[in-house]
């Protein structure tokens, strides 16, 4: 019997939700593992709207869930539907949408608050000894919630500049979580907390290594499952 894993999202579109490559990278390799997939957002307001064409911001308001509900192909439930005994695992893809609507990186750093739903439902697969994969900038959710952990982003110096958000690795130390440097074919597991991290678009990389990178991140937690 394939494992359950619940896959959460923050909307649709790499500046203001969920990163769509990413999502559909972990649902090819989740598909590939076998794995029965159940797909949830928060029911609640982005925090902005952009023109992903221009790159600038929009007078628009979405919803975080009907934005997801985009890359769910409309299969789709509230986060507040997720219950952690029924799944064997939870991976959080990345998009600037983690650190604006899942938690307010984008905006406080390290000195961020994360969505009481998603902080939730973090704590409750963890208690349980789940494994929770978290991809690109998401890993900055365990850095927080689970201080002392590992993750990666990739790496803590803007090698050729290939990693021009590596700054994000020191505010990760700063919370007082290891960060563990990976090139974005890699992955990360953190065997105490059952946590699994990879870069993903942290890295400037051509789209397969990206690919295959989550692809690593995905074949963790279904062995940790």
């Amino acid at each position: 019997m394939g494992k359950r894993v619940a896959l959460v999202l923050a909307g649709c579109g790499v500046f203001d939700g969920s990163e769509i490559h990413e999502v559909s990278a972990a649902l090819v390799h989740l598909s590939r593992g076998g794995a029965e997939v159940k797909i949830f957002a928060p029911n609640i307001e982005q925090r902005d709207v952009v023109n992903h064409l221009k790159g600038s911001p929009s007078e628009e308001k979405r919803n975080v869930l009907v934005e997801s509900a985009r890359l769910a192909r409309g299969n789709i439930q509230d986060l507040t539907e997720l219950k952690a005994d029924e799944f064997d695992a939870v991976i959080f893809p990345g998009g600037f949408g983690v650190a604006k609507n899942l938690c307010s990186w984008a905006v406080d750093g390290k000195n961020c608050t994360v969505n009481e739903h998603v902080n939730s439902t973090l704590q409750a697969f963890h208690s349980a000894k789940k494994p929770i994969g978290l991809c690109c900038i998401s890993p900055v959710l365990a850095a927080k919630v689970f201080p002392g952990c590992e993750v990666t982003v990739g790496q803590d110096k803007n090698v050729d500049g290939r990693f021009p958000d590596a700054e994000t690795a020191s505010a990760i130390a700063e919370l007082g979580c290891k960060h563990v440097c990976k090139n974005v074919n890699e992955s990360h597991v953190d065997k105490a907390n059952k946590i699994v991290t990879t870069c993903a678009f942290m890295c400037k990389a051509p789209l397969h290594e990206i690919f295959d990178g989550i692809g690593t991140m995905v074949q963790e937690v279904l062995k940790l499952a």
